[in-house]
């Protein structure tokens, strides 16, 4: 199993950036596809979900109306659009495969870092 996340990097204040997430090693429909994000010295936090199917999308509220998760089954992969970026959204994302009870999966993660 591989989650590879990409498309991280240094953006000003107010900019954008999208990161994606290359699946493999497993049934990638069947599982519900997260993004998370950590910062120094805080802890590891849900930004965005998406059901197997895209049929259910929910995002923390400090990023609703600025970030959009979606996923192309067909390719395995999941994006994250991030417009409006602020200092707050500094972190390291990674990308999460849960399916039910089993053992979530996580990628390596990218670093995001915004600042003028």
């Amino acid at each position: 199993v591989q989650l590879v996340e990409s498309g991280g990097g240094l953006v000003q204040p107010g900019g954008s950036l999208r990161l994606s997430c290359a699946a493999s090693g497993f049934t990638f429909s069947s599982y519900d596809m997260s993004w998370y994000r950590q910062a120094p010295g805080k802890e590891r936090e849900l930004v965005a979900r998406i059901t197997g199917d895209g049929g259910s999308i929910s995002y923390v509220d400090s990023v609703k109306g600025r970030f959009t998760i979606s996923r192309d089954n067909a390719k395995n992969s999941v994006s994250l659009r991030m417009n409006s970026l602020k200092p707050e959204d500094t972190a390291v994302y990674y990308c999460n495969a849960r399916r039910g009870l089993y053992t979530p999966y996580w990628g390596q993660g990218t670093q995001v870092t915004v600042s003028s």
